[in-house]
């Protein structure tokens, strides 16, 4: 991790209320980012790895980071699928990497200002996965 990622995390995790309310976020929304801004532990990503892989994700290994490919019938249901996840990431404030050409999507979820896996990615993935299931 660089050490301006390492900043950016830590200040999410230390940074008062005071700080965040002028920054134009709430204290709910600053203590629900703290507590998804670190990286997973050995144990939390033995325990949610285990759900996203049975679910398709997969690790990738030259990156802390997760993977999914989607295939549609059309464009248009790809980029739907896109549209709704957009929404929701930009409500997380949590973007993806992501790749379409026509009907398929590919989809790298890494929290990039902790460089690697967080609850965030987790938390994303799993929207993803009931949006996929919904086309």
């Amino acid at each position: 991790m660089t050490g301006g990622a390492r900043l950016r995390c830590l200040w999410l995790l230390r940074v008062g209320p005071a700080a965040v309310a002028r920054r134009g976020s709430s204290r709910s929304t600053f203590a629900a980012m703290s507590l998804q801004s670190h990286r997973l532990t050995t144990e939390e990503r033995n325990q949610v790895l285990y759900d996203l892989k049975a679910a398709g994700w997969s690790e990738l290994s030259e990156r802390d980071a997760i993977y999914k490919e989607f295939n549609f019938k059309t464009f248009n249901q790809a980029f739907g699928f896109m549209t709704r996840i957009a929404l929701q990431a930009e409500k997380m404030n949590h973007h993806p990497e992501w790749f379409n050409v026509y009907s398929k999507v590919q989809i790298t979820l890494i929290s990039h200002d902790c460089g690697g896996l967080t609850k965030r990615d987790v938390k994303l993935a799993q929207f993803i996965d009931k949006a996929a299931a919904s086309v």
